[in-house]
């Protein structure tokens, strides 16, 4: 179970990423709240994965959820740049989390 909260609470850290930036800096009230709300559910199951998982396995796979699906996010739905080394960069980190994943004795 302590994976599937963590791979949660990846996903809506790339959810409160995006809606962080939807808030333009806090002035737009309905995605500032849902930045917040979104904020504490991931911290809350990031925190209860970290009861059975290692801290450096679980902080570097959330991280890296959220890094990899902020660019995703970024390239599908605001138009960012999608460079060759872009893409390179983040298939790296996914190479990183896996190679987490294989590691860790849970």
């Amino acid at each position: 179970m302590a994976w599937i909260y963590l791979v949660i609470a990846g996903i809506l850290e790339v959810a409160w990423a995006y809606s962080m930036k939807l808030s333009e800096g806090f002035s737009r009230p309905l995605p500032a709240v849902a930045t917040i709300v979104l904020m504490i559910a991931s911290f809350a199951l990031l925190s209860i994965s970290m009861r059975t998982l290692p801290l450096g396995t679980a902080y570097t796979v959330w991280t890296g959820i959220g890094a990899v699906g902020a660019f995703a996010v970024g390239i599908i739905a605001l138009g960012e740049q999608a460079s060759l080394m872009r893409i390179a960069a983040g298939l790296l980190i996914v190479a990183g989390i896996v190679l987490m994943k294989l590691s860790s004795p849970d």
